[in-house]
């Protein structure tokens, strides 16, 4: 890592364990800032050992997501990076207490509410904005007329669906907020937690032993997202790309500039924001 992070204001959220974890660690280490999120009290414990600021989050919340941005808006003057990292899959169709389908909440809706809500505090540190999505985006299929998947419901299409709104969402930040910056990024197939709730060989792969034969640790998978972090937008990497290795990742077809102004306006009326 080549940058000076000393001070830099960093939210990772999801940062609690996985790569959000690693990376949290990696950046204290270098002096940064770093709040994280998760909703246990791993979430504590790591905060306490690694010597960063934690809140409690839950992600299926959306009165929680903006509790969480009212602290941050009140406790930080300037934010210089926000890492949307909060993800994982659902085996079967499940509706929040918003009404929201889950996956489409925690994937991607909480995230966009968060980023929406912090956009002042963005745009006054020049921020950069950085989602964690994945290669199952390319399983994604964008359907504007069934966002919350109740005609379908195919686990795995649904979370590659979220991912590819992760892209899209970081595609369209730049337009909409001045002076801030954006990228998604795959990790890789990484072990962590995020399909405990799924089911079938999705989580048989995630959540046995065998997936020390298959799984990158997520030291590894925390690459992409630190040199992110510690690149030079426009020189390191480019706003609105979205990466895999340090490099332009394949993406799905539906990853287009169109796609991603109307996710944007669709999400604000599921959210009841205003077009911005």
């Amino acid at each position: 890592m080549g940058a000076d992070v000393r001070n830099k204001v960093i939210v990772i959220t999801g940062g609690s364990s996985g790569i959000g974890a690693a990376a949290a660690r990696a950046l204290c280490q270098r002096g940064a800032k770093v709040i994280i999120t998760g909703r246990s009290e791993e979430t504590e414990r790591l905060a306490e050992e690694i010597g960063c600021s934690y809140y409690l989050v839950d992600y299926s919340s959306l009165s929680d997501v903006e509790k969480f941005a009212k602290s941050l808006i009140a406790d930080y003057p300037q934010i210089d990076v926000l890492a949307n990292n909060v993800g994982g899959i659902i085996g079967e169709r499940r509706v929040t207490a918003d009404g929201q389908e889950m996956t489409l909440q925690i994937n991607h809706l909480s995230g966009f509410l968060l980023t929406w809500l912090l956009k002042e505090r963005l745009e006054q540190s020049k921020g950069i904005v950085i989602n964690t999505s994945s290669v199952a985006n390319n399983f994604g299929k964008l359907r504007f007329d069934d966002l919350e998947s109740e005609h379908s419901y195919k686990a795995m299409q649904v979370y590659g669906t979220a991912k590819l709104m992760n892209i899209l969402h970081a595609m369209e930040i730049s337009k909409r907020f001045n002076g801030v910056q954006a990228a998604s990024f795959h990790p890789g197939v990484v072990s962590t937690g995020f399909a405990r709730e799924g089911k079938g060989l999705i989580r048989w792969l995630y959540e046995t032993p065998l997936k020390n034969l298959f799984l990158i640790p997520p030291e590894q998978g925390a690459d992409t997202l630190l040199w992110l972090i510690n690149g030079k937008s426009g020189s390191d990497w480019a706003p609105r790309e979205y990466y895999y290795k340090r490099k332009p990742g394949r993406k799905n077809s539906q990853a287009t500039s169109e796609n991603a102004a109307r996710l944007w306006e669709e999400s604000c009326k599921l959210l009841s924001l205003p077009l911005s």
